[in-house]
C-alpha cells in the first residue's frame, strides 16, 4: 500500500471544496483602515475561489492576508468590486457577484465589509472598506464572484495553484453490468471522482451508509440501500483500479462529498486497498424517477390507501426539482420567510420531494412572490429530518415577513438525458428556433432527427420544450415557422404533441406515436419555440371579487355596445330591444402580477384591433373567463372579457409603473403591479338573466387559453361560492383554485349542493 496523505481537516476542506481554486497576488498600495492610499505596505495579497456548487470562474470569493485566509462580506457589494477580484483572480471581468453565502459559509476571519471600488483599481486594497478585518458580518454574508471565462492574455502568476481537494468535486456513479443497455436513471455503481484525465476509485475502507446518503443524494436521489457487496469484489478482483480517496468520513449532511473529511491515496494508487475493494453505493430513486410504471401506481396505491395528501411543494420553477417552498397548514397553502434560510433546511425539503440534496437555498423570491399566510420563519433543519415539519421554526406574521422574502430552492435530480432527444435550429439565438427531436435511438443506433408537427401546438407544448432543452420557461410556441434558416432537417417525425405543462421531455406528452398525421408538412409549419429564463405570473385578489359582488337590473337601451363585443348571453339576441333589461352580477377584479418578467399580450400592435363602440383596442380574444357553474360542474351562465386595457393601474413601492393604454400605449402588466378593472366597467360582468335562484360556485380563469406564457398556470383559477335567491346574490369563500387542501376543496364543492337540499 502506497503512503497516505494526511487527513484533509474539515474546517479547510469547507474553505476548499471547489473544482479550481485559481489564486492570485496583489500588492495592495494600502492596508490601511479606510482607504488603501497613503498607508503603509502590507504583505502580498493572495486571492481564491471556493465553495460549491460553482464553475472554474465563479464561487466565494477569499483573500489571503497576514498569513490567514478570510473571506468579503457582502454589504454594499456591486459589480465595481467583482470586476478587480476578478482580475486578480486572471479573469478580464466580471458578469456577476453573489451575496448571501450563495457558495457556502466560509471559515476564519472576515477580512473586509462595506468594500466600495470605483472599478478601475489596480488592487482591492485601494478601494474604500472599514479596514482589515474590521467587519459586523456572519459568514451567512460572504460574497461571491462570477467571472467572465476569459483569461487576461499572458496572465501569469506564480501563485497560480490546483489545491489537492479540488478533484473531489466532480463525482460519479459508473454502472458496471455488461451487456445490458444503460438505463437512466444510474442509480447504482461505483463512486468515481475525477483525476487528472481520467476517474479514480474511492477505498471503501470506513465506508457507511452515511456516506452513501451524500453521494446519492448529489446524484439526485433521496435515499441511500444495501448493496450486493459480493457481487463487487469478485468484480473489482479482475478490474485494475486506481484509487484516490480513502477514510471518508461523512455526517450525512453534506450536500457534496467534497465538503466530508477524507485521505488521499499517495504512491502506488493501484495498490493502495489492498483490504478492501472500491466505495459502491445504491440509490433510491424519487416517484418521477422511479424505473418503472409499477413501482409508480404502487407508491400512488400507497399514498391513497394512508390518505395522504404531499404537504409540500415547489412552485413557479423553470427546471424540474426547483421552485418557490410551499407547505400546507390549517388546510391552506402557504409559503416560507428566507430568514436564516439555508442548504440544511433546503435539502430536507428536496428529499421530502423524492429528489437529492439541495444545490442552491435561494433567498429574496427568487422563484416568484406567493400568495396566502406565510407559515414558517427561521427554519432551522438538521438535515436529518424526514419532514421540513420536522424541523425547529417560528411562526410568522405578515409584520415580521412579507412574500418579497419568500425561500426557494434547486435541488440535485438525476442525470435522465432529455436534452439529447431535442434540439433547436434556425434561430436568430440559442433560446430559440424550430424544434427538431430524434427518434428511433433505441438499441444503440443512430437517433433519426425530425421536425414536429405545428398543428395544434401551443404555450405548454413549447413549456415543456424549454424546460427540456433547460432553457427556462416559454415566451412563445410557433405553429409557423417559416422565417427562420431551414436546415438540413426536413421530415416530420412527430404530430399531434398535447401536453399538460409538466413533462419532462415531449415523449411524456400525448401525441400520434408512429403514426404520423399532420395536414401541412414541411418546414413553414413545423412547431418552433422562443425561450426565456423568467415568465410572468398572473393571479387574481380573491378578496375583492367577494367584497364588490352584487346584482344589478341594466336597462337594455344602456347595452348596445356591450352586445356588440358579446358581453351578453345569447338569449340577449331574442330579446325585444331596446325595452326590457339584463340581469347582471357585477365585481372588480385586481390582477397580479407576481412573477419575474412582465406580462405582454401575445400579439403584438399591429394586429390589436380596434373597437369604436367603447374606442379601446383589444391586445387579447380573450383575457378573462367568468363562469356560473353548478355544484357538478356544469356552466349556467358564462362572460369574457377581452384585454381591451391591459395597464399598470397600480404598483407596489418603489416598482414605476411601465404600461397605460392610453394614446394607443403600449400594454402589459409589470412585475409588481397590478391592472383593476372595476365593477362599473362595461363588461366586467356575468349576465345572469336566465339563472334559476340556487347555489352555485363563481369561476374566474385569468388567461383561460394560456396564450401567454406563465411560471405557473395551476393559480390562474379563482372560485368562490354563490347563493342567489332570484333577488340577492351572496359571494362568499373566495380563493385562489388551488389555494386549499385537497380535502378543503372537496368540502367547497359539496357546500352549495349541500345548500340545495336544505333550500328544497
Amino acid at each position: 500500500m502506497g503512503s497516505r496523505g494526511a487527513r484533509a481537516r474539515p474546517e479547510l476542506l469547507a474553505l476548499l471544496a471547489g473544482a479550481w481554486l485559481w489564486v492570485g497576488s496583489a500588492q495592495p498600495t494600502a492596508p490601511g483602515p479606510t482607504r488603501g492610499p497613503g498607508a503603509s505596505a502590507v504583505p502580498a495579497l493572495k486571492f481564491r475561489l471556493a465553495g460549491y456548487p460553482r464553475k472554474h470562474s465563479e464561487g466565494r470569493i477569499e483573500v489571503f492576508y497576514n498569513d490567514e485566509w478570510g473571506t468579503i462580506c457582502d454589504d454594499d457589494f456591486t459589480l465595481a468590486n467583482a470586476h478587480v477580484l476578478c482580475r486578480h483572480l486572471g479573469f478580464v471581468a466580471a458578469t456577476g457577484w453573489a451575496h448571501s453565502a450563495k457558495y457556502g459559509k466560509g471559515v476564519g476571519r472576515i477580512w473586509l465589509d462595506n468594500v466600495n471600488c470605483g472599478g478601475s483599481e489596480k488592487s482591492i486594497g485601494d478601494c474604500k472598506h472599514r479596514g482589515w478585518g474590521n467587519s459586523d458580518c456572519s459568514h451567512e454574508e460572504d460574497a461571491g464572484v462570477v467571472c467572465k471565462d476569459e483569461r487576461i492574455p499572458g496572465f501569469k502568476d506564480s501563485n497560480v495553484i490546483e489545491t489537492e481537494q479540488s478533484h473531489v468535486e466532480e463525482v460519479r456513479l459508473r454502472p458496471v453490468v455488461s451487456g445490458a443497455r444503460r438505463r437512466l436513471p444510474v442509480a447504482e455503481g461505483i463512486v468515481e471522482v475525477r483525476y487528472k484525465d481520467g476517474w479514480a476509485q474511492i477505498c471503501d475502507q470506513g465506508w457507511d451508509s452515511k456516506n452513501s446518503r451524500v453521494v446519492c443524494g448529489m446524484m439526485g436521489f433521496p435515499a441511500e440501500r444495501k448493496v450486493n457487496r459480493n457481487f463487487y469484489k469478485l468484480l473489482a478482483e479482475r478490474q485494475q483500479l486506481n484509487y484516490r480517496l480513502h477514510s471518508v468520513s461523512c455526517t450525512g449532511t453534506e450536500v457534496h462529498l467534497s465538503m466530508c473529511a477524507f485521505e488521499f491515496h499517495r504512491g502506488n494508487a493501484s495498490a493502495a486497498c489492498a483490504a478492501g475493494m472500491p466505495a459502491v453505493v445504491s440509490c433510491v430513486p424519487g416517484p418521477l424517477f422511479a424505473a418503472g410504471s409499477a413501482h409508480k401506481k404502487k407508491q400512488r396505491q400507497q399514498q391513497q390507501q394512508q390518505g395522504q395528501q404531499p404537504r409540500i411543494r415547489l412552485k413557479g420553477g423553470a427546471k424540474v426539482g426547483e421552485g418557490r417552498v410551499e407547505v400546507l397548514k390549517s388546510s391552506a397553502w402557504g409559503t416560507i420567510c428566507d430568514d436564516r434560510w439555508n442548504l440544511l433546511s433546503a435539502s430536507v425539503v428536496c428529499r421530502e420531494l423524492g429528489f437529492g440534496s439541495a444545490k442552491e437555498a435561494l433567498t429574496g423570491a427568487r422563484m416568484g412572490q406567493g400568495t396566502g399566510p406565510i407559515h414558517m420563519s427561521e427554519v432551522q433543519c438538521s438535515g436529518t429530518e424526514k419532514s421540513l415539519w420536522s424541523c425547529p421554526f417560528k411562526n410568522i406574521t405578515e409584520e415580521d415577513c412579507k412574500h418579497s422574502e419568500d425561500a426557494a430552492v434547486r435541488c440535485n435530480v438525476p442525470y435522465m438525458g432529455y436534452e439529447n432527444l431535442i434540439r433547436l435550429s434556425g434561430g436568430r439565438s440559442r433560446a430559440e428556433g424550430r424544434v427538431e427531436v430524434a427518434v428511433g435511438a433505441g438499441g444503440g443506433g443512430q437517433p433519426r432527427w425530425g421536425l414536429v408537427c405545428g398543428e395544434g401546438w401551443g404555450t405548454l407544448e413549447a413549456m415543456v420544450a424549454c424546460r427540456q432543452l433547460g432553457l427556462g420557461f416559454a415566451n412563445h410556441g410557433l405553429q409557423e415557422t417559416w422565417y427562420w434558416d431551414a436546415s438540413n432537417v426536413t421530415e416530420m417525425v412527430l404530430s399531434g404533441v398535447k401536453c399538460e405543462g409538466h413533462e419532462m421531455s415531449l415523449s411524456h406528452c400525448q401525441h400520434h406515436g408512429d403514426s404520423l398525421n399532420c395536414k401541412n408538412t414541411g418546414t413553414r409549419f413545423a412547431a418552433g419555440v422562443i425561450c426565456s429564463e423568467t415568465a410572468s405570473d398572473l393571479l387574481l385578489h380573491a378578496p375583492l371579487v367577494q367584497e364588490t359582488a352584487y346584482i344589478e337590473d341594466r336597462p337594455l337601451h344602456m347595452l348596445y355596445c356591450a352586445a356588440e363585443e358579446n358581453c351578453l348571453s345569447s338569449s340577449a339576441r331574442l330579446a325585444n330591444w331596446p325595452y326590457g333589461h339584463r340581469r347582471l352580477l357585477r365585481f372588480s377584479s385586481q390582477i397580479h402580477n407576481n412573477g419575474r418578467a412582465d406580462f405582454r399580450p401575445k400579439a403584438g400592435r399591429h394586429s390589436w384591433v380596434w373597437h369604436e363602440c367603447h374606442r379601446h383596442y383589444h391586445s387579447m380574444d380573450i383575457f378573462t373567463h367568468y363562469d356560473i357553474l353548478t355544484p357538478n360542474g356544469t356552466k349556467v351562465a358564462e362572460g369574457h372579457k377581452a384585454s381591451f386595457c391591459l395597464e399598470d393601474t397600480e404598483c407596489e413601492e418603489d416598482v414605476a409603473k411601465r404600461y397605460e393604454c392610453a394614446n394607443f400605449g403600449e400594454q402589459g402588466i409589470t412585475v409588481g403591479c397590478w391592472d383593476l378593472y372595476r365593477h362599473d366597467i362595461d363588461c366586467q360582468w356575468i349576465d345572469i338573466t336566465d339563472v334559476k335562484p340556487g347555489n352555485y360556485i363563481l369561476q374566474v380563469v385569468i388567461n383561460p387559453n394560456f396564450e401567454v406564457a406563465e411560471s405557473d398556470f395551476t393559480n390562474n383559477a379563482m372560485k368562490c361560492n354563490c347563493k342567489y335567491d332570484g333577488h340577492r346574490i351572496w359571494v362568499h369563500s373566495c380563493h385562489i383554485g388551488d389555494a386549499l387542501s385537497d380535502e378543503a376543496n372537496k368540502r367547497f364543492e359539496q357546500y352549495p349542493g349541500q345548500l340545495n337540499n336544505q333550500i328544497s
